[in-house]
């Protein structure tokens, strides 16, 4: 059982039989009552979040999932196909779970994926990936006032906005969580 004082960002806790993950919490001390932290939740099942108080001294139960790292292999209909590395065992997983990321998603990709009850709830890409550039219009010249971007796409399909010194064929690394160009790499 976790304690309040255990509660962190990215903590998955069992509430009515179905698996949540913390995503935002905040310890509140009133001048008057007890103690409580505010904490949202994220359904792993649904993706709907819920906001609720804690008061010191509640329990909290450890919901039964567990993280595998697995590679993304390829897209099959509305599916992605995981395998396992160390068990060779392929897992379909659908769109639907793996989310608006899953443009970013290459071939022999590692990524994180959580399973609740044998289950598969949740994909987690790697902080940052590296990519080619497709396809972006050249910069124009002079155009050089603050931090100024183009669109660019990626090998994988995904568009980013990218400074206007890039061009087509250069090697990106780019930033998963907020999906935005970080530097461009020698390969």
């Amino acid at each position: 059982m976790y304690e309040t004082s255990d509660i962190r960002k990215g903590l998955k806790v069992l509430m009515d039989g179905n698996p949540f993950t913390i995503v935002e919490f905040q310890f509140v001390k009133p001048g008057k009552g007890t103690a409580f932290t505010r904490t949202k939740f994220k359904n792993l099942l649904t993706g709907g979040v819920v906001e609720k108080n804690i008061r010191s001294g509640e329990k909290l139960e450890p919901a039964n999932v567990e993280e595998r790292t697995m590679q993304f292999l390829y897209k099959e209909g509305e599916d992605f196909v995981f395998m396992d590395g160390t068990s060779y065992e392929q897992v379909s997983i659908a769109a639907e779970t793996v989310g608006k990321q899953n443009d970013l998603l290459s071939d022999n990709l590692e990524c994180t994926v959580l399973f609740f009850n044998d289950r598969p709830v949740d994909v987690g890409l790697p902080n940052f990936i590296y990519s080619h550039v497709t396809a972006t219009e050249p910069g124009a010249r002079g155009d050089s006032t603050g931090n100024v971007l183009k669109p660019a796409i990626l090998e994988s399909g995904a568009e980013i906005g990218v400074p206007l010194f890039i061009n087509e064929g250069d090697y990106l690394k780019i930033d998963t969580r907020t999906r935005s160009y970080v530097e461009r790499q020698k390969e």
